[in-house]
């Protein structure tokens, strides 16, 4: 590590000496001690547009238009201007270069909305090999749908919900995605998660967590999808059933005249009354009954034990519907089960709700592990292997450095500190388990919120991507190294403050993941226009 502070004496350290193995980036990442954002534009001259976040790589700025029906797509760049005197750092800048257009170029427009949808404006995912981005458009929520075709009750339906895949360099629409009559919580991407060229969409609605890849010719091709099947043969394979009981119903009808009416119901459809449950819940049920059944040797222990965690708990299995999935990687999915009443509408207070976190196998199609999210054994797991959760693609290695409480000293002894103050541990555990799984792409890996080099107010501002409650007093980014040193300020709004007190205002923070480069949005509740400082290295 670098004893000096000065970057001059930095950069000739660097020249002389060799990190040990595997420390290279981290000594890299030191730099942004030096190079930090101290300088900002306040209100900056700006397109009335919704600003979501930079891509990953840093190569573009995506926006949506205030209407949310057109997708504006910026390529960042750095401000340049000419100065007559030799010290330019002691003039203001000039009028041109505090405008938004100094800082971003305008690539394309793209309309992406018809008439009667809208953009999500918290959706985004974005796949660097190929440089694209997936959006998405839906129509109004219906709250009070009618529960048909097998949908699940007290789920709220969407007519249309359609998935765009463009091509970021150029705004080509390459493929599209329809899900009718459905739900997917789009919300900061919650029902949706990218590993590589695998993509997860969950119908809350149907119970379906479908599986699709992006190919490299920019197509997505339905891969499988599992909820009421797991294997792709096991719908055939009862249908080639059912037809078999059917034949076998039609000789006895006419060797037993008498049972006509009796086995009239086999003909045709099913019975819904008797009908099985989903590939998924059977898979489930499965390995929770084997795991209560080799808990006890003793056969009588072994029945008591089934009938008060299985059959009394039973109805309550058969009732949790999935919420939320990841991939832990290209074979395994992480899924969140829980009741409807703690669905997507009540996503604040989730930590109140029963819920479960199992691990499938999408090749074997078993249930791996299961835990009820109250488990002092998952808890451990997440408190020491955070970053095993946050599963990111192989080739982005840059993603590696978020900190988490596995992998840096500061954030470890921060989250024991707010153990150690819980008043109620069991609902702490609950509280800190609620965000498995973990959202796709919710965290900048700006170097700027790396906490072994900078430290900050998290209930203000952290790399998670969540508004937060904007405040009149700036945010300080303590150095690591001088616990007493002021690296620099990002203060959202006007520079002398609002002038209304009483209007409710929100903040949201968009950083370069590579520049000293950040913008920061402060909105109303009222549809105002925002306010947009852009924070830089001067």
């Amino acid at each position: 590590m670098y004893r000096s502070s000065n970057i001059v004496a930095r950069v000739f350290n660097r020249q002389i000496c060799t990190p040990p193995p595997g420390t290279s980036v981290h000594h890299a990442r030191c730099f942004y001690e030096n190079l930090v954002p101290s300088y900002t534009i306040y209100e900056v001259e700006c397109p009335d547009h919704s600003f979501r976040k930079f891509t990953d790589d840093g190569q573009y700025l995506i926006s949506f238009s205030r209407n949310y029906q057109e997708l504006i797509i910026y390529r960042p760049r750095w401000l340049s201007f000419s100065c007559k005197d030799e010290d330019c750092d002691k003039h203001d800048l000039p009028s041109r270069a505090k405008r938004f257009d100094s800082f971003f170029t305008q690539l394309y427009c793209v309309p992406l909305a018809s008439c009667n949808e809208l953009i999500c404006k918290d959706f985004f995912l974005y796949l660097e090999s190929q440089q694209f981005g997936l959006f998405a458009t839906s129509t109004a929520q219906i709250h009070d749908a009618p529960a048909v075709g097998g949908a699940v009750h007290g789920v709220p339906s969407i007519e249309k919900i359609t998935f765009h895949l463009l091509r970021l360099e150029d705004g080509e629409i390459l493929d599209k995605k329809v899900f009718c009559n459905d739900f997917v919580n789009l919300t900061h991407n919650t029902g949706v998660f990218l590993y590589d060229d695998l993509l997860a969409i969950v119908s809350l609605r149907y119970q379906t967590i479908h599986v699709l890849q992006i190919r490299d010719a920019g197509n997505l091709v339905d891969v499988r999808a599992i909820g009421e099947f797991c294997r792709e043969d096991d719908e055939l394979f009862l249908n080639s059933n059912a037809q078999g009981m059917a034949f076998s119903d039609k000789i006895k009808q006419h060797q037993f005249p008498g049972n006509h009416i009796e086995n009239h119901m086999h003909q045709g459809q099913t019975n819904p009354e008797n009908s099985f449950l989903s590939g998924i819940k059977q898979r489930l049920l499965s390995f929770i009954f084997q795991g209560l059944w080799n808990e006890e040797r003793d056969e009588t222990s072994r029945i008591q034990g089934l009938r008060k965690k299985f059959y009394f708990h039973f109805q309550d299995y058969v009732d949790l519907i999935i919420w939320k999935v990841q991939f832990l990687d290209r074979h395994h999915l992480l899924i969140k089960f829980g009741s409807v009443d703690g669905g997507p509408q009540v996503s604040r207070n989730a930590d109140h709700h029963p819920a479960f976190v199992a691990v499938y196998n999408m090749d074997t199609t078993e249930i791996v592990s299961f835990y009820q999210n109250s488990a002092d054994e998952l808890y451990l797991l997440f408190e020491q292997f955070c970053d095993h959760f946050h599963a990111t693609s192989r080739n982005l290695m840059y993603m590696n450095f978020i900190s988490s409480h596995s992998n840096n000293i500061h954030a470890r002894e921060q989250l024991r500190s707010i153990k150690d103050k819980a008043s109620n541990p069991s609902q702490f555990v609950k509280k800190m388990l609620a965000s498995l799984p973990f959202s796709c792409q919710s965290q900048s890996p700006s170097p700027y919120f790396d906490q072994s080099l900078f430290r900050f107010d998290d209930k203000l501002i952290s790399a998670t991507d969540r508004h937060r409650q904007s405040t009149d007093h700036p945010i300080k980014f303590i150095s690591r190294r001088r616990p007493g040193s002021l690296k620099f300020k990002i203060k959202p709004g006007p520079e002398a403050g609002s002038m209304d007190g009483r209007a409710k205002k929100i903040s949201s923070f968009l950083f370069h993941p590579i520049l000293p480069l950040a913008l920061s949005v402060q909105q109303t509740l009222f549809l105002q226009p925002s306010v947009v400082n852009i924070h830089f290295r001067r």
